[in-house]
C-alpha cells in the first residue's frame, strides 16, 4: 500500500478509470453483438442494422476520443464489423 498522499490519490483515480474503461469496452462489445444478431436474423431490417452499426461506430469513436481505445483498434473493430455484416447479408 502506498504511503504518500499523491500515490494514494493515483490508486483511487486508476481504479475509477479502470471501472469506466471496462464498462465502455463492454458497451462496445454489446453493440457489436447486437449488429451481428440483427444481420443473422431471417428477416433482415436494413434500417435497423444501419442504425445499430452507426451506434457501434459512435461508441468506438467516443472511446478513442476519451483515450479508452487506440485509434487503430477502433478502426479494426469497425472494419471487421462491416466485413461481417456484409458477409451475413450477402
Amino acid at each position: 500500500m502506498a504511503n504518500i498522499k499523491s500515490a494514494k490519490k493515483r490508486i483511487l483515480t486508476a481504479e475509477r478509470n479502470y471501472e469506466r474503461n471496462v464498462a465502455f469496452k463492454s458497451a462496445i462489445k454489446t453493440a457489436v453483438k447486437k449488429v451481428v444478431v440483427l444481420a443473422k436474423a431471417k428477416e433482415q431490417d436494413k434500417e435497423a442494422i444501419n442504425k445499430a452499426i452507426s451506434q457501434a461506430y459512435q461508441l468506438c469513436d467516443k472511446a478513442v476520443s476519451k483515450g479508452i481505445l487506440h485509434k487503430n483498434t477502433a478502426s479494426r473493430k469497425k472494419s471487421r464489423l462491416t466485413k461481417a455484416v456484409n458477409k451475413l447479408m450477402a
